[in-house]
């Protein structure tokens, strides 16, 4: 089993639009970030993909990837749902819905902005979703999903854990019920939008790396990186052992 990640970046991405800074301008392919996303495939080969913001098809296509057959969502905001219309492709191939897990906020948002994926007749080439709601542990595709509630800002949204690892994306504040979760994980993923100017919805790096030091995984991966936090080669000297910024396209083995 292994989780790859196909986003690390913000809800702007990496580089940003009209920005020339050192990381924008960056010739390092590890400073180049598209929207959060991540991809695990089953031991028996399923695909499940974590969130489908607007760079989905670019990130299929980069990695070589031609399935999905499940997708968890984290939370409703854009850069993290507005990419399910380009499912399309795999939808019509398959002959059948994709399979949306979450809150049912996120599944009623999701019905608001995509409403002719719903509807009782729909476009012959419209996208077709089955809308699954969670809370509690479930099982996908034969491997245990756990559910993460943390807080985004005002809103509750999911992280999720695979086996002894847990991906948290948009986090700014985490309980102790929840932490329970996150002791003795062998990947701890956890977003990380810059280093310093405490940000209303997101960690930043120094409560990041006190979650570290509470909670002890044997690695901890950053995600969800602005271009505020750096370049990708400084940073990863800056950082204590285990700890280390995500690029698109590594892989965790799980």
């Amino acid at each position: 089993m292994k989780l790859k990640f196909f986003g690390t970046g913000t809800s702007q991405g990496v580089p940003v639009i009209g920005c020339h800074c050192e990381v924008c301008d960056s010739a390092n392919r590890k400073d180049k970030r598209f929207r959060s996303s991540a991809l695990v495939t089953t031991e028996t080969g399923k695909k499940i993909l974590i969130d489908c913001g607007p760079d989905f098809r670019m990130q299929m296509l980069t990695n070589k990837e031609e399935q999905i057959d499940a997708v968890l969502l984290t939370h409703e905001h854009n850069d993290h749902v507005i990419g399910l219309d380009d499912l399309r492709p795999l939808i019509f191939r398959n002959g059948k819905n994709i399979d949306l897990y979450c809150q049912k906020r996120v599944g009623d948002e999701i019905k608001l902005r995509f409403p002719y994926a719903f509807a009782d007749v729909r476009y012959p080439s419209a996208p077709a979703f089955n809308l699954h709601e969670i809370e509690k542990p479930f099982t996908l595709l034969d491997t245990e999903v756990i559910p993460v509630e943390v807080s985004h800002g005002k809103i509750s949204i999911f992280g999720y854990k695979l086996k002894n690892l847990v991906y948290i994306t948009d986090a700014s504040f985490i309980s102790d019920r929840e932490k329970e979760k996150l002791k003795n994980l062998d990947y701890l993923i956890l977003n990380c939008i810059r280093k310093t100017g405490l940000h209303p919805a997101h960690f930043i790096l120094p409560q990041v790396l006190e979650l570290f030091e509470e909670l002890k995984p044997k690695k901890m991966f950053l995600t969800h990186i602005s271009h505020h936090l750096g370049l990708h080669d400084d940073m990863e000297l800056e950082l204590p052992e285990n700890v280390h910024l995500a690029y698109d396209g590594l892989e965790l083995l799980l």
